[in-house]
């Protein structure tokens, strides 16, 4: 019995101290692994970023989000972005179709999101939006030149595609981080934009995201169809299609029209990001409608378009 007392008090001292060193440890651990191994993933297809560059901009990214320690003029300004329209409305705004049947000048005195090409579409809204986000390469790739030289909103880029786009006092670059249906605990929601912002198969789960860092008590969204259809005309190769004809799937013929590249929207994953929103808004006591004009997304509580005015 005695042996046995002795061997018992031996492993639990063993415990104490493996659970010390652990303590100790682990922010060591989470160093490394998040700089050197998981950080500032970049995108398949975009340039290599040094390690060091990895390294400086990670560290950058968690001493802003974690401990309010501003290291460059990007994190300072993310960081002024916290709770800037706490407990009001926005707007975030789709490219689908539907847009065609909305009269969105009603949307000129709100507070929006825009993504991708909607800037394409000025003419018809008379605005462009308050926020305007960038998460896919090729869209960076093919559109940069018009991006780069378009004026008016706060503009928000993932980092890895600086290689796209042009500095500025309207840029904001995003630490975005790629996660998909592959790992387990896809999709992640991150309350604080400033330390990350994690990818969700649609860039509209980057606008979330922000929105919710924002403050925004109500956001709507309108123009997400949640319908694509993939012509048979077009050009396919790995993960890009390449389109040979007229796009059917957003408000312009030509948005993603002839020559142009896209990824397959796979909307199940998109709903799955959808359902991770939701519950981390109604959380919060916060809410997310759907206001587009028909389409199929019924993640979110449908309200009418004319209603919210």
């Amino acid at each position: 019995m005695a042996s046995v007392a002795v061997g018992t008090g031996f492993f639990n001292t063993n415990h104490h101290q493996l659970n010390f060193m652990k303590k100790i440890l682990k922010p060591f651990y989470y160093f490394v692994y998040n700089i050197f191994i998981d950080s500032h993933l970049v995108a398949k297809g975009t340039p290599n970023v040094p390690l060091l560059t990895k390294f400086w901009r990670s560290f950058r990214y968690r001493m802003g989000g974690n401990f309010n320690v501003y290291l460059s003029k990007n994190e300072k300004k993310i960081a002024s972005f916290h709770n800037i329209h706490k407990g009001k409305r926005c707007v975030i705004i789709g490219n689908g179709p539907s847009l065609n049947k909305l009269d969105l000048t009603k949307l000129k005195n709100e507070i929006t999101f825009g993504v991708n090409a909607i800037y394409t579409n000025m003419d018809n809204m008379g605005f462009l939006p308050t926020y305007y986000v960038v998460e896919d390469i090729f869209v960076a790739e093919d559109r940069k030149d018009e991006i780069n030289v378009m004026r008016g909103p706060e503009k928000f880029f993932g980092n890895y595609l600086r290689y796209c786009f042009e500095e500025g006092n309207d840029v904001n670059w995003l630490n975005v981080r790629f996660r998909y249906d592959d790992y387990k605990d896809f999709p992640n929601f991150s309350k604080n934009a400033l330390r990350q912002v994690w990818t969700g198969g649609t860039v509209s789960y980057l606008s979330l995201q922000l929105a919710y860092y924002m403050g925004f008590k109500e956001v709507y969204m309108i123009g997400f169809d949640h319908e694509y259809k993939i012509p048979e005309s077009v050009k396919i190769q790995g993960t890009e299609i390449m389109s040979l004809d007229d796009d059917v799937n957003h408000f312009n013929k030509d948005y993603f029209g002839k020559g142009k590249r896209w990824h397959d929207p796979m909307v199940e994953r998109m709903e799955l990001s959808y359902e991770k929103a939701k519950k981390m808004y109604e959380m919060d006591n916060r809410k997310i409608y759907n206001a587009t004009a028909g389409g199929k997304l019924e993640v979110f509580d449908r309200i009418d378009y004319h209603a919210i005015f």
